[in-house]
């Protein structure tokens, strides 16, 4: 207990999946948390639970970055970790994929990450350093057919979370800014995923034990105790890293049918 006592966090699409269980995990180990989210009623319940505060936040949107980098650290005396989860995954091949699509998706995933990095950047700063914790995914490694624009969206994620890495080590700002490109996790997301694809359908908050070992899939927890270490001081000397958990799937399909 006490990974990141007394450290300030900010958590972007908390209300649900990876960011909830991020959330709860730095509140458990010491940390005062901020959960931000479109989705308010689940959001301020679950803050109420793990005794966080709420702020209602669209990504995309700048102006509230603003608003919330500045009441975060007004209200909680600075900010040492931002974990920037808000994501949504539309299916669409490159056939498919609409304008709207296209532009929805990467303003989500790339202008909300850009726009909490660059303002959350001075914050940490000043307040001797932090984490900056981009939530990427394995489909910025090797592209998935039926989510052209969000694979687009997490391999920029994955660049600009280098780029960023590269800036904060030239300015010795104490700042480290890493990626976490999670597999196929038990969330509502990659529930809503399967169920577009015509797979197997949970009970909307997980699928049993026996049915996510047989999928393969990981649960919200195993990302969030990544998350734990990135924000601790654990993960001192780690910055610009891509750090992959997805049980080895990438391996297999990159060895391809014969394991070369």
């Amino acid at each position: 207990m006490g990974r990141v006592e007394g450290k300030v966090a900010i958590v972007t699409g908390a209300a649900s999946g990876l960011g909830a269980a991020d959330a709860r995990l730095l509140a458990a180990e010491g940390a005062s948390v901020v959960m931000t989210d479109i989705n308010v009623e689940a959001g301020e319940a679950i803050a109420r639970e793990i005794g966080a505060e709420f702020f209602e936040h669209d990504v995309s949107h700048e102006p509230s970055w603003r608003q919330l980098i500045a009441e975060t650290v007004e209200r909680l005396g600075g900010l040492d970790i931002l974990v920037n989860n808000a994501g949504i995954a539309i299916i669409a091949d490159i056939e498919n994929t609409t304008s709207e699509i296209w532009r929805r998706t990467l303003a989500v995933h790339l202008d909300g990450t850009f726009f909490g990095c660059h303002h959350a950047l001075p914050a940490m700063a000043a307040s001797g350093g932090g984490s900056l914790i981009n939530m990427s995914s394995t489909a910025a490694l090797v592209g998935i057919a039926p989510y052209l624009a969000y694979s687009a969206a997490k391999g920029g994620i994955r660049s600009m979370t280098k780029a960023i890495a590269a800036h904060c080590r030239s300015r010795r700002n104490n700042v480290r800014c890493n990626s976490v490109h999670p597999g196929s996790i038990d969330t509502p997301m990659v529930h809503a995923a399967l169920d577009g694809l015509g797979g197997p359908k949970s009970n909307g908050e997980h699928f049993p034990e026996d049915v996510r070992r047989r999928l393969g899939l990981g649960e919200a927890v195993d990302v969030a105790q990544l998350v734990l270490f990135l924000g601790s001081d654990e993960s001192k000397h780690i910055s610009g890293a891509e750090m992959v958990i997805d049980n080895g799937d990438t391996v297999v399909q990159l060895s391809g049918p014969g394991g070369n």
